[in-house]
């Protein structure tokens, strides 16, 4: 059995999906922009700011399911583009600690709304 997971301290979906499901002791969390959901909009800053924001939304959402980012254990990261990968990466590194989760990086032709960065990730409840 599924359960949804939603919290306004990350931005609601903008579409027909939930912005996580549960199923069992794992999360499955939907792909993050990096909106604020406090404005709206996305953070100045570029690549790192960006990076940071989605970060932020997904452990929103996480804590919502009752875990966080400790728990991840697969995550996919989206780019507009791959030239950012490094910076991303930087930034990426501050919010994960080994063992580090599973992770797919991936660039795409273009991410809704304009983002530079769109990050998913299924976590594990303790």
């Amino acid at each position: 059995m599924s359960q949804p997971i939603a919290t306004a301290a990350a931005p609601a979906a903008i579409g027909p999906y939930s912005q996580a499901i549960r199923v069992g002791n794992l999360v499955f969390c939907s792909g993050q922009l990096p909106i604020d959901p406090a404005t709206g909009t996305f953070p100045e800053g570029g690549i790192e700011a960006q990076t940071r924001q989605s970060l932020r939304n997904v452990a929103a959402i996480l804590q919502a399911a009752g875990t966080d980012l400790a728990h991840a254990v697969k995550t996919t990261v989206m780019l507009a583009s791959m030239d950012d990968f490094a910076a991303m990466n930087t930034v990426y590194a501050e919010a994960f600690t080994a063992p580090y989760p599973a992770r797919s990086a991936v660039a795409v032709k273009s991410l809704p709304k304009g983002a530079l960065v769109e990050i998913e990730v299924v976590a594990e409840i303790a």
